[in-house]
């Protein structure tokens, strides 16, 4: 209903600012089905999935590590919320002089944004394991790696995806901000060049295209979410 009304409401505008919706849809099916897509989209999502991978490996491992001794969480805690409320994109200047332009310098800002909320996730998942199941593990003797890979982990793991979809949408928003400021390819900057041309109605299709890839990235997340733990909700019923 929404779109319907973008597209009647819009059929006549004679604005620059705001073209119709019918124009922004034929530019759309012009760039990116499928001729920029190679140029733009493709280093924009290589950019997502390596940061964001290392992120969850990062924020797993250190989750982990630190959920497991709490007198070192207690200790790292105060440094943990000063880096966790440093905005990643006021690091970015730092970032271009330290590593240049280019992949390297985005993938290390999405990853200084997206490492904390899995890794802060990851430490209240993994600090609120039920007393008992440590109990059962240790008078079992079940060896270290059963006990991380097999019980911690399993059982922190709704809590590490909560983590994993807010550092999703952290990860799209760094690298559509690193794009701005740092390269010559991706979506960023192709929005960021239409609009200094005034070419608005190819501006608005990449901002469309922006909103698609994310709501298909978070979809994506979502099933991946629902089969690792549908033996959790098995479990609740």
């Amino acid at each position: 209903m929404l779109v319907a009304a973008w597209w009647f409401a819009s059929a006549d505008s004679t604005s620059i600012f705001f073209p119709p919706l019918a124009l922004i849809v034929e530019k759309f099916r012009e760039l990116w089905l499928f001729a920029l897509v190679g140029e733009h989209v493709v280093p924009s999502l290589q950019s997502i999935g390596l940061g964001l991978g290392i992120s969850i490996v990062l924020g797993i491992a250190l989750g982990v590590l630190l959920g497991l001794n709490g007198y070192v969480a207690t200790a790292v805690d105060p440094v943990l919320q000063f880096l966790r409320y440093l905005p990643a994109v006021a690091l970015l200047p730092l970032a271009i002089q330290l590593i240049g332009l280019g992949q390297d310098m985005r993938v290390v800002t999405i990853v200084l944004g997206a490492l904390w909320p899995v890794l802060l996730n990851t430490i209240d998942g993994v600090r609120g394991i039920d007393p008992a199941t440590i109990d059962v593990a240790r008078s079992n003797r079940i060896r270290p790696v059963d006990w991380i890979f097999r019980i911690v982990i399993p059982s922190a793991a709704p809590q590490i995806f909560a983590g994993i979809r807010a550092s999703l949408a952290v990860s799209v928003i760094l690298m559509f901000a690193s794009e701005l400021l740092g390269a010559s390819r991706g979506i960023g900057y192709f929005i960021l060049q239409a609009q200094r041309q005034f070419s608005l109605p190819e501006m608005w299709s990449g901002m469309i295209l922006l909103g698609i890839i994310g709501y298909l990235l978070n979809l994506i997340l979502m099933l991946v979410e629902r089969s690792a733990l549908a033996w959790h909700r098995k479990s609740r019923t």
